[in-house]
C-alpha cells in the first residue's frame, strides 16, 4: 500500500539543469535514466492504481519511489512518442497526426531535423543510448533509431500491433537489431517477451563501463490484437464474469484506497458504446470474459519482464542510481475489431490467427473514472500513470498531484544527465524545448508551469491551464469547461455559465495552434 506523504518533503539531491558534466566525480554521479512506456494501457489497468491485474513488479517501483496521478500524453501513439523523445509537441516535431505524409511539415510523418531526441541530447553528454520496442516515429531507414542518437535498437521501427511472428494482418511490419531487419523464431517469438529480453541484454553489455546510460523500452503491450499464451490466460479466466461496471466500480474503490482517486472524486458515468452486462447472452458474456482475460495476461507479461530488467539493474549495481520512468502513450482504447473469429469459434481469440480487441466496454473500466478513450482528449484518452522510481533520491514513497506532461521528459532528462538542450544540433537550429525538468518534483518540491498544456488530434482540442480544462471532442464540436480541481472526471460543463473564461482559453489555443503548426482536421481529412 502506497502512504502518502506531504509533496513539501525536500529530498537531499543538487542537479545542475543545462550543465555539462565539468569533471570526473560529477559524471560519475549522474543518474542512469530508464523510460518504459506501455501501448493502450487504460488509468487503472496497473495494481498499484486499482487493477485487479497481477504486476508486482511495476508495484514495486511505485510502492518505493513516486506517483504522479495528474500526468498527461498526447492521446496516441506516435505523436506521444514524437512529444517524449524531442519535449516538442508533436506537430513542432512533424508528427502531428501519425507516420504518413500529409503534405503539411507538421504531418510530415517522421522527426524533424528542427527536433533533438533524448537520446540525442544524451548521447552528447557522454550518455551511452539504447532502445527496445516499438520506434514508430519514421518508417524508413534514413528515419530509424540509430539515425536520431540511438547505440543500439532492438524492435519495430514501423509499428505496433504485433505479437506472434509471423505478423499476421500486419503487412510490412518486421523486427530490426540496430539498422538490419533480422529472421524471427516463429515457435518461440512473442514481442513483449523478446523487447523485454533485449533490454536485459543491452543492460548487461553496460556493466563495467563507466559511462551511464540511457534505456528507452517502447512495449507494444497490450495494444490489440489480443494474443497471449494460453497459460498467461488461464491465470484470469472468470475473473471479469462480474461484468462492466462490477469490474469498474472495484477499481474506482480500490484506487481511492490506495490515494490515487481523491476519495470526493466521482467517477463519470458510462456513455453509449458501453454495453449492459446483463443484456448478453451467456455466450457473449463468456467471450467478454476472455477478452479482458487476455488483455490481462497481455500486461501480466509486460510486467514479468520489466522485473527483469529491475533484477538486471540490481544485478549490476546500479538499481539505486537509476531512474526508472514508467507511463503508456495513450488511454484504453475503444476500437470494436474481431477478425478471423465469432461467437461460435471464441477458441481462436488470442491465437496468432485472431484479430480482436477488448472493445470499449472494457476500456471504460480501464479509463475509470475518466471520460472517453484513446485519440479523444478528455481525460481518459490523455490520462496516464506516472511512475519514478529513483533509490538514492527518493527515500519515501509519496503520491503527488502536481501537472506533468510528456513533453517534460526531454528536459527532466537533461536536468538529470547535466547535459545542454542545444540551440544547433548537425548545423540545424533547433526549436526550444516545450517542457519543464520534473526533478523538482522527484526531489520532493513544487514546479512553476508558467505555460498551459494543449493538445490536438483528429480535430480533438484541449488545453489545461491551471485547473481549468477546455477540450472539445472532435472537429467543429464546441468547446466544454471543466474545473479539474472540483471534477476531473469532466462531468460537468461550464462553458455557458463562465464564457468570458470559456472564450479566453479557447483563443490562448489557437494562438498555440497557429505557432506549432495545426491544421484543421477536415482540411487534413480532404487531403
Amino acid at each position: 500500500m502506497i502512504t502518502r506523504v506531504a509533496a513539501t518533503l525536500c529530498l537531499l539531491s543538487l542537479f545542475a539543469c543545462q550543465k555539462s558534466p565539468s569533471n570526473e566525480s560529477e559524471e560519475e554521479e549522474r543518474p542512469n535514466i530508464v523510460i518504459i512506456m506501455a501501448d493502450d494501457m487504460g488509468y487503472t489497468d496497473l495494481g498499484c492504481f486499482g487493477s485487479e491485474i497481477n504486476t508486482p513488479n511495476i508495484n514495486r517501483l511505485a510502492n518505493d519511489g513516486l506517483i504522479m496521478t495528474q500526468f498527461y500524453n498526447t492521446g496516441r501513439c506516435c505523436p506521444t512518442r514524437a512529444s517524449l523523445l524531442t519535449g516538442l509537441y508533436q506537430h513542432q516535431a512533424g508528427i502531428g497526426h501519425m507516420v504518413g505524409d500529409m503534405g503539411r511539415p507538421a504531418y510530415q510523418g517522421y522527426l524533424n531535423q528542427q527536433s533533438v531526441t533524448i537520446a540525442e541530447v544524451l548521447k552528447q553528454a557522454g550518455y551511452n543510448t539504447m532502445m527496445t520496442g516499438k520506434w514508430h516515429v519514421g518508417s524508413r531507414p534514413e528515419h530509424w533509431p540509430l539515425k536520431r542518437g540511438f547505440d543500439r535498437f532492438y524492435g519495430a521501427p514501423t509499428g505496433g500491433g504485433m505479437y506472434y511472428y509471423p505478423f499476421n494482418g500486419r503487412k510490412g511490419r518486421f523486427i530490426a537489431l540496430d539498422s538490419t531487419q533480422i529472421e524471427l523464431d516463429s515457435a518461440n517469438f512473442y514481442s513483449t517477451v523478446a523487447f523485454n529480453d533485449y533490454a536485459v541484454r543491452f543492460l548487461e553489455e553496460q556493466r563495467n563501463v563507466a559511462d551511464p546510460f540511457f534505456l528507452y523500452v517502447a512495449h507494444i503491450a497490450p495494444h490489440f490484437p489480443l494474443m497471449a499464451p494460453d497459460s498467461a490466460i488461464v491465470k484470469y479466466r472468470g475473473k471479469y464474469r462480474a461484468g462492466f461496471e462490477k469490474i469498474r466500480q472495484d477499481r474506482f474503490q480500490r484506487a481511492q484506497e490506495l490515494g490515487i482517486i481523491p476519495e470526493e472524486q466521482t467517477k463519470s458515468p458510462p456513455d453509449s458504446l458501453v454495453w449492459v452486462w446483463d443484456n448478453l447472452t451467456p455466450a457473449q458474456q463468456d467471450t467478454m470474459d476472455l477478452k479482458m482475460a487476455i488483455y490481462a495476461a497481455q500486461i501480466d507479461i509486460m510486467d514479468q519482464g520489466i522485473g527483469d530488467i529491475i533484477n538486471k539493474l540490481e544485478d549490476m549495481g546500479e538499481l539505486d542510481n537509476t531512474v526508472i520512468m514508467f507511463l503508456s502513450d495513450n488511454g484504453a482504447t475503444r476500437e470494436y475489431i474481431d477478425r478471423n473469429s465469432s461467437p461460435a469459434d471464441t477458441a481462436a481469440i488470442g491465437t496468432r490467427f485472431s484479430w480482436a480487441s477488448y472493445t470499449a466496454s472494457w476500456a471504460n473500466a480501464s479509463n475509470v473514472p475518466f471520460r472517453l478513450y484513446k485519440s479523444w482528449v478528455h481525460e481518459g484518452g490523455i490520462a496516464t500513470p506516472f511512475i519514478v522510481h529513483y533509490p538514492q533520491k527518493i527515500k519515501q514513497p509519496r503520491i503527488d498531484r502536481q501537472v506533468g506532461h510528456v513533453v517534460d521528459l526531454m528536459a527532466t532528462c537533461a536536468d538529470l544527465a547535466q547535459a545542454n538542450y542545444p540551440q544547433q544540433y548537425q548545423d540545424q537550429e533547433i526549436q526550444p524545448t516545450e517542457g519543464i525538468s520534473l526533478v523538482p518534483v522527484i526531489q520532493g518540491g513544487s514546479i512553476s508551469r508558467t505555460q498551459p498544456l494543449f493538445w490536438e488530434h483528429m480535430g480533438n482540442r484541449a488545453i489545461r491551464d491551471g485547473d481549468w480544462k477546455l477540450a472539445a471532442p472532435g472537429p467543429n464540436k464546441d468547446w466544454e469547461l471543466y474545473n479539474m480541481a472540483e471534477d476531473r472526471s469532466e462531468t460537468q460543463n461550464l462553458a455557458d455559465q463562465y464564457p468570458e473564461r470559456t472564450e479566453e482559453l479557447a483563443q490562448k489555443w489557437q494562438t498555440w495552434a497557429d505557432r506549432v503548426g495545426v491544421v484543421p482536421w477536415d482540411e487534413l481529412a480532404n487531403h
